[in-house]
């Protein structure tokens, strides 16, 4: 089991929370019972469009910032 007490990584996990759970939620399958990862994800990073497109820039901003593996 791994434990993450860094900050940083504490944000990382989050940031591919969010983005597996908008993935989940584009196939109809809800994460939560409260805001939607959709509408977490459009509101902090100000992105646009629909569930799609906003996985796919997401996903993308995360690869920039080496969260994410290309």
């Amino acid at each position: 089991m791994t434990v993450l007490t860094n900050p940083d990584d504490i944000a990382a996990y989050r940031l591919l929370v969010l983005q597996k759970g908008l993935s989940l939620e584009t196939k109809g399958i809800k994460m939560t019972r409260g805001r939607s990862c959709y509408s977490i994800i459009k509101s902090e990073f100000n992105l646009k469009g629909n569930k799609i497109r906003v996985l796919d820039q997401f996903t993308k901003l995360l690869q920039e910032q080496n969260v994410l593996r290309k």
